[in-house]
């Protein structure tokens, strides 16, 4: 799979575990920042993301410290739904009724083991279709 991740200097330690994660597992990754632990402006990392989804990639990741700013910004992309997700059954849905395709991690709340358990149910629950379908064609 072919996945792009960004966040900003909240989720750096993070997204660093998650990439070396991700590859052992085969995917394809594309980092596209922060790199460092300097404050950054959280959009510009979600715009990024949102944008090479758009173009194509599989799926996207969003980290930083509460998810929610990443995610309200991803969301302004037609074609985006990102998902503020931070338990198993929340990350389920997301996928199964939501199709969403970028999962927003708030780093300062969550261990990076139940993060990386969170990303392996994202990328591997497929999308209930139906109803939802209806659903998400109005989003």
């Amino acid at each position: 799979m072919k996945i792009t991740i960004g966040c900003d200097h909240a989720g750096v330690e993070y997204k660093t575990q998650i990439i070396n994660f991700l590859e052992k597992e085969k995917h394809d990754v594309l980092d596209v920042g922060t790199f460092g632990k300097e404050s950054v402006d959280y959009p510009d990392y979600a715009h990024l993301v949102s944008e090479e989804v758009i173009s194509g990639a599989d799926f996207g990741i969003l980290i930083c410290g509460s998810g929610n700013g990443v995610s309200m910004a991803a969301n302004k992309h037609k074609g985006i739904r990102a998902a503020l997700c931070w338990s198993e059954e929340i990350t389920k849905l997301a996928r199964q009724h939501n199709d969403a395709n970028i999962i927003s991690i708030p780093a300062r709340f969550l261990s990076l083991e139940k993060t990386k358990k969170l990303i392996k149910i994202f990328f591997t629950e497929p999308f209930e279709g139906g109803r939802h379908q209806r659903r998400v064609d109005k989003i």
